[in-house]
Parts: C-alpha cells; structure tokens; sequence
C-alpha cells in the first residue's frame, strides 16, 4: 500500500487549468452576449428618446397653433358680443323714444277726444250748425253738377 500511496499522481494544477480555461471562454462569451445586449438596448433607448423628443415637438407646435386658434376665436368673440352688446344698447334706447312717443301720442289722443266731446257737450248748437252747413253744401253741389 505505501506504494500505491506514493505512486506519483497528475499534477493538480493540469486539471483546474483546463477549467479555469473553460470557464473564462463561457464567461467571455456570455460577457461578449452581454455586451451585444447592451448595444442593442443602448440602440433601442436612443430611438426611443428620438421618438420622444419628435412627438414631444410635435405636440409642442399642435399646442401652440391651437392657443392660437383659441386666441383668435376668443377674440372675434369678444367683437360681436360688444357688437351685439351695442346693437342692443340701441335697441333699447329706440324701443324706449318708441314707448315714450306712443305714450305722449295716446295722452294726446286722450286730450283730443276729451276736448271734442267736451265741446260738444257744451255747444250742442255747434253740432246742428256745423250738419246744416254741410246739407247746403252738397245741395250746391248738386245744383251746381249738370
């Protein structure tokens, strides 16, 4: 037995070198997968904040043009209601002179139709002269056509 114990044996270091071998290509070559997946993740990062950016802009000048438009509405807005703000003030106003001349036009009316049949109840003579004047009047007409 002490011979086989002394029997040389391999060198241990062969061994753990082809290991060591092994494992440094597997990890170089999941090393270098790695890094071909950050590339193309990398690649993929920098279109998407060009995309970003793009669409970021666009929305940016939709934004702005339609402020504008708002703007503009709000403004021609703005014009015809003071228009209409205006048109009614002068509506108003001739709706008012309108109310004022038929009121002063029926107190008139009122006045008028008071005062003539005031005078007729006071002359009754008036009235009987006034028909027998227009009686002659039409018998001379009459008279006078051949």
């Amino acid at each position: 037995m002490a011979d086989s114990d002394s029997a040389p044996s391999p060198p241990p270091t062969a061994a753990p070198l082809s290991v060591k071998k092994e494992n440094v290509m597997v990890v170089s070559s999941k090393l270098a997968d790695l890094n071909e997946t950050r590339s193309e993740l990398l690649t993929r990062i920098q279109g998407l904040k060009q995309d970003l950016q793009s669409w970021r802009s666009k929305l940016d000048s939709q934004v702005k043009v339609y402020r504008d438009e708002l703007s503009e509405l709000k403004q021609s807005l703005n014009v015809e209601v003071e228009q209409l703000r205006s048109e009614f003030q002068e509506l108003k106003g001739t709706l008012q002179q309108q109310q004022e001349d038929v009121a002063v036009s029926l107190r008139n009316l009122g006045m008028q139709d008071g005062s003539e049949s005031a005078i007729e109840t006071k002359n009754p003579q008036v009235e009987v002269v006034v028909k027998e004047v227009e009686c002659q009047a039409l018998e001379s007409d009459k008279e006078t056509l051949p």
